[in-house]
């Protein structure tokens, strides 16, 4: 360097010390400070290898980046983005930008299971000065773009989860946190990287930073005495300027030691990266543009620079499989990413198209960018780069330069008062041209209370939430959105057709006859008339597919549905998956083709350490309804045997209840004999519910719906599980051993000994009519109730005894009784056998009367005495009528004979007894129930 470089801030350097002198009495930590930020900045503007400090989506960084770009033309671009994603950026040009540069894992292997999956994001906007960097570096021949910072595996092996903190730190406040809603959800909860964190990490220096700026966010400061100052000015004072800043709040940033290591870590990784680079290729620093944020820029590491140290050893990877992409992004979702206040991405959009209309820059785009026109001629080469003088004393005339009032632009402030009151009409707003007036004259006068010339778009929007908003909101959008949405809005990117992956371009290929422009934001109609179009159904199966896989709301059906054993011939469908590209994109990180990636899902719950056998079902019923897999169903199902034989609760009763009866019906149905595994399944089932039978009865955690699940496992399987070997004496010793004391598993028990024939319907009836009769026992009475109620899951052919049941407690009680606990009976019926109700209210609608003159006559069924014994033919002996019967139809007799194992022939006729008489006297019921039968027929 030249002696003049070498005293270029000798000036600063004093002016500082007197400074520090006079506010500290006396050189120390102040002057330390001072000092060592100038030093900071003349180390940074000595490094051959040119520094190019910027802030994220900052507007003048964009501006001087590409002012700096058009006059230095580097040949190589070091740029401070994860090296992994430098394949991917080639692809922005097939994308509308805002969109994000992801990293994505689910299959990790290094990092904890809990943090799987693992993403990061980089998003990328058109007023950025990465942007103008890559759109460069891509578009100029001969110029090489080097992505320097670490790797995305890396970014996830420094993060401060390890030690509970998260890296993003905690210096954002909370009036920058923008309002939650669907475009800020773009980035899921990914891990986001940015270049150029440049806000302070002192808490108390920003609360001192924004009272004195008269602001409310750090967005607002950073607009008002940063972007608009840095607007127009030199390369120099730009870079100075920042790299300034970035040295303050270095210098006070809280020395957390993790966070610390972290950003020295990440500039060891960089600079070393570039002195391999330049190694390799044998490129001249001078010719080389290193872009990184500016807290980085003044770096203290000693491998800071192109002749820096050499020590720093960058660790391996893990195994982890990291796939990569585009996925779309919106301002709204980079402000909830790094805590910037709602709407200044948008603002900082409209003042860099702002910038590059005064100032005459003209800013780099992609060839071929969406929303630009495509250009046939010969991209024209860039003029030789002027040569540079070297750097000056930029900060001291910066510093002691008054602020620049800007005058005001009364035509632009009269046009967004116009356009606000407009905006507000339309969203029902009871604005006038009086309301027009009010926020233009406020907006300045707020400008005036702040020490403003101008008046600031947010200044605009403080006037206009005071002058038009007032106190209500009469429709979805406050004022405070209405001017977001008015100085640019929420910008949302798209990622183009070409640059999807392939599972998602496989998607909208298979889709394509549907004729909708799925790419589209917002909500599709599609129509699917399968039984005059069978070349739809193909559709059909993958909007199924899709609705199993993408967020609610993707894919909707409006008609139509999808069971096993059904398909349906008319669909409709809303779709937006233009809405939710994000998800579709992320699918194609885990396969190619969505039957790939539902079935990987499947294997991954059904094998996962939380799998339980009603999830393995699950799985085994999804597979055979949206893949129509016998394979995997046959696997999953076989898979679900051994879960349900290592089980030890019976949390899940019901749900294995019901998912394994429906698949048996459908087994049934469509298959000419049953799978080996549900065979399998039912006789393990048998005896493991067998088992845990007696447990579950006195086990206070296993409510009675789970008990009586497993009854209904038992009875409705009963006769499947015989047939493949199992013991009924197995399930009657569960019932002989069980022994509960909570009113409503007794209920329970009392209903399965029914079934089981080892209690009579009259003693049931009986022990119901103590119950009523007990005054002890009457409160408890409708538990009992609940109990029969979830019975009628195993025993359905209770129903007509628990309707008696309940009109005996309505018929029998007393007000004063009945009234207290029928709240309490009320609501167990409805918390515990509401899909048991409607066979009550069935089988109650066809013993009572239907109309109510009728009531007062009629008579319960349960109170019609029993016709005596004697009545009834046959019964005493008298076979008359039997033997008639018989010898009306010898055939039936003989069959009959044949199937209760009696041996004999038809005697001839003649005197004596009618033939077949001896039959009919050894059984008298069965001659009977034949002639009941024949006579009602």
């Amino acid at each position: 360097m030249s002696g003049e470089n070498e005293t270029t801030f000798e000036a600063l350097r004093g002016q500082l010390h007197e400074a520090a002198t006079a506010f500290a009495d006396g050189p120390g930590a102040l002057e330390g400070i001072l000092l060592g930020m100038v030093d900071d900045v003349d180390r940074a503007v000595r490094e051959p290898l040119e520094i190019f400090p910027v802030c994220h989506h900052s507007p003048a960084s964009a501006t001087a980046m590409a002012r700096r770009l058009r006059q230095k033309q580097p040949r190589v671009v070091y740029l401070e983005l994860c090296e992994d994603m430098a394949p991917l950026l080639t692809e922005l040009r097939n994308c509308t930008l805002p969109v994000a540069v992801q990293a994505f894992a689910t299959e990790i292997d290094g990092f904890p299971a809990e943090w799987s999956p693992l993403s990061v994001v980089a998003p990328i906007t058109e007023a950025s000065a990465e942007y103008q960097a890559i759109a460069y570096a891509l578009d100029t021949p001969g110029v090489e773009l080097v992505l320097v910072d670490r790797s995305s595996d890396h970014v996830f092996q420094w993060d401060a989860r390890r030690t509970d903190s998260a890296e993003s730190g905690d210096t954002t406040g909370a009036a920058d946190a923008p309002p939650a809603d669907a475009e800020a959800a773009l980035h899921g909860d990914a891990l986001g990287v940015e270049m150029g964190d440049l806000r302070p990490r002192f808490a108390e220096l920003e609360e001192h930073l924004l009272r004195h700026g008269r602001v409310r966010h750090w967005s607002e400061w950073w607009h008002q005495y940063v972007e608009l100052p840095l607007g127009d000015t030199d390369h120099d004072t730009y870079r100075q300027v920042m790299l300034l800043i970035g040295s303050l709040f270095r210098r006070l940033a809280p020395g957390d030691p993790h966070r610390v290591r972290v950003d020295e870590d990440r500039e060891r990784h960089m600079w070393t990266r570039m002195r391999e680079h330049l190694a390799e290729t044998g490129t001249d620093p001078a010719d080389c543009l290193y872009v990184c944020g500016a807290f980085h820029a003044v770096s203290r590491v000693a491998e800071f620079g192109a002749d820096g140290a050499d020590t720093f050893e960058i660790g391996p990877r893990t195994a982890t499989t990291w796939q990569h992409g585009l996925i779309p992004s919106s301002h709204a979702a980079i402000e909830a990413q790094f805590g910037l206040a709602a709407g200044s991405v948008s603002i900082a959009a409209t003042v860099w198209a702002k910038n590059a209309r005064r100032t005459g820059v003209k800013p780099f785009r992609l060839e071929g960018q969406a929303g630009t026109r495509k250009s046939r001629a010969k991209k024209a080469v860039p003029a030789a780069p002027e040569p540079q003088a070297p750097a000056s004393d930029q900060l001291t005339g910066f510093l002691r330069r008054p602020p620049v009032l800007d005058r005001l632009d009364e035509a632009e402030l009269l046009g967004w008062s116009v356009e606000i009151v407009r905006a507000a009409r339309r969203n029902g707003y009871l604005a006038s041209t009086a309301d027009a007036i009010a926020v233009f004259e406020t907006s300045i006068l707020l400008a005036g209370m702040r020490d403003r010339a101008k008046p600031t778009p947010y200044d605009f929007q403080d006037a206009a939430v005071t002058c038009i908003e007032k106190d209500t909101v009469p429709g979805r959008r406050d004022v405070r959105r209405l001017v977001e949405i008015m100085m640019g809005g929420d910008r949302i990117g798209r990622v183009g057709y070409e640059a999807l992956p392939p599972l998602a371009r496989d998607v909208h290929d298979r889709l394509a006859p549907l004729n909708l422009k799925l790419q589209q934001r917002g909500v599709q109609r599609a129509l699917l008339n399968i039984a005059s179009a069978p070349e739809l159904e193909r559709c059909s199966d993958v909007l199924w597919m899709l609705r199993r896989l993408l967020p609610q709301g993707a894919a909707r059906p409006i008609m139509g549905e999808r069971r096993l054993g059904e398909r349906s011939i008319q669909e409709s469908w809303d779709l937006s998956l233009g809405t939710h590209q994000r998800a579709l994109i992320e699918l194609g990180y885990e396969g190619v083709s969505i039957e790939q990636v539902l079935e990987q899902r499947l294997r991954r719950v059904a094998y996962g350490p939380q799998a339980t056998a009603a999830t393995v079902l699950v799985a085994v019923e999804d597979a055979t309804l949206y893949l129509r897999s016998r394979r995997l169903a046959d696997e999953l199902g076989t898979h679900a045997l051994e879960v349900l034989s290592a089980e030890r609760s019976v949390d899940d009763a019901p749900e294995v209840l019901r998912r394994i009866r429906r698949l048996l019906a459908y087994y049934r149905t469509s298959e000419p004999v049953l799978p080996p595994w549900i065979e399998s399944f039912v006789k393990a089932g048998y005896a493991h519910y067998c088992t845990l039978l007696p447990t579950a009865f006195t086990d206070d955690d296993a409510g009675v719906r789970q008990v009586a699940a497993m009854l209904g496992f038992l009875f409705s399987m009963e006769s499947l599980a015989l047939s493949l070997g199992c013991d009924r004496t197995q399930l009657e010793l569960a019932v002989a051993q069980s022994h509960p004391q909570e009113p409503s598993k007794t209920a329970l028990l009392w209903a399965a000994r029914t079934h089981l024939g080892l209690l009579s319907r009259a003693e049931l009836r009986e022990r119901c009519d103590e119950l009523l009769g007990n005054p002890l026992v009457v409160p408890a009475y409708p538990r009992y109730l609940s109990g029969f109620v979830h019975a009628l899951e195993p025993v359905p052919s209770l129903t007509d005894f628990v309707v008696e049941a309940v009109s005996n407690a309505f018929g029998r009680l007393p007000d004063p009784v009945l009234l207290p606990w029928l709240p309490t009976l009320i609501s167990t019926l409805r918390s515990g056998g509401s899909e048991l109700a409607p066979l009550l209210i069935r089988e109650a609608g066809r013993i009572f009367p239907g109309r109510l003159a009728a009531l007062d006559a009629w008579v319960p069924p349960w109170r019609v005495p029993p016709e005596p014994e004697a009545a009834r033919p046959g019964r005493d002996g008298n076979t008359e009528r039997g033997v008639a019967l018989l010898a009306a139809h010898p055939a039936s007799c003989d069959a009959v004979a044949e199937l209760l194992g009696c041996d004999g022939a038809w005697a001839t006729a003649g005197p004596g007894p009618v033939p077949g008489a001896a039959l009919v006297g050894r059984h008298p019921d069965t001659a009977l129930a034949l002639e009941d039968l024949l006579a009602g027929s």
